[in-house]
Order: structure tokens, then C-alpha cells, then sequence
């Protein structure tokens, strides 16, 4: 049991790291564009990474193997809609006017 519990806060650990990940290239990039791929990559692998840990430290510890394939189909799902959406956000602001940054800094 010990080792199931070690896989799964290592899952949560890798969760956290794509995390803060996103959120440095959010505050660093100097752009919307370059700022929604960092949050978008960053976000969609931290969550599914998170959550498969989760599902696993709750099915070896509760033994809700139930819950544990809701929170895998939750992961899913966000693995499946957050890159369509960050897409639709960055579409919608190119057709809005929002110019990409250059190298130049001219926008």
C-alpha cells in the first residue's frame, strides 16, 4: 500500500510542478497568445496528472472504485475541453484585433 500511495502523491507532485509551470509562463510571456499556450499546455497536463493521482490514492485508500473511474472521466473531459477552449479564446481574439507580439515589440 505504501507504494500506491507513493505513485499516487508523485502523480499529484507532477500535477502541482505543470502548474506552476503554466502560471510562470503566464506571468513571463509577453503576449495573449504566448500567455494561453503556456496556461493552456500547462493547465490541461496538470489537471489529468493531478487527478489520475487522486483517483488512484482513492481507490487503493477508500476503495471506491467508482469514484475513482467519475474522477477519471472528470479528467477526460478537461484533458478534451480545455485545449477547444483555449483555442475558441484565442480565435475570438485574433478575429477581435489582438496582434501577436514580434520580435521588433511592435504589436
Amino acid at each position: 500500500m505504501e507504494i500506491v500511495k507513493g505513485i499516487s502523491v508523485i502523480f499529484i507532485l507532477v500535477g502541482c510542478f505543470f502548474f506552476a509551470t503554466g502560471t510562470i509562463g503566464f506571468l513571463r510571456f509577453p503576449d495573449f497568445y504566448s500567455r494561453m499556450h503556456a496556461t493552456g499546455k500547462g493547465d490541461t497536463l496538470a489537471v489529468l496528472i493531478a487527478l489520475v493521482g487522486l483517483s488512484i490514492y482513492h481507490a487503493a485508500y477508500h476503495g471506491a472504485i467508482l469514484d475513482s473511474i467519475k474522477i477519471v472521466v472528470v479528467a477526460v473531459f478537461v484533458f478534451l475541453a480545455n485545449p477547444t477552449a483555449t483555442h475558441a479564446i484565442s480565435r475570438a481574439a485574433f478575429r477581435c484585433g489582438v496582434k501577436p507580439w514580434t520580435r521588433e515589440g511592435s504589436k
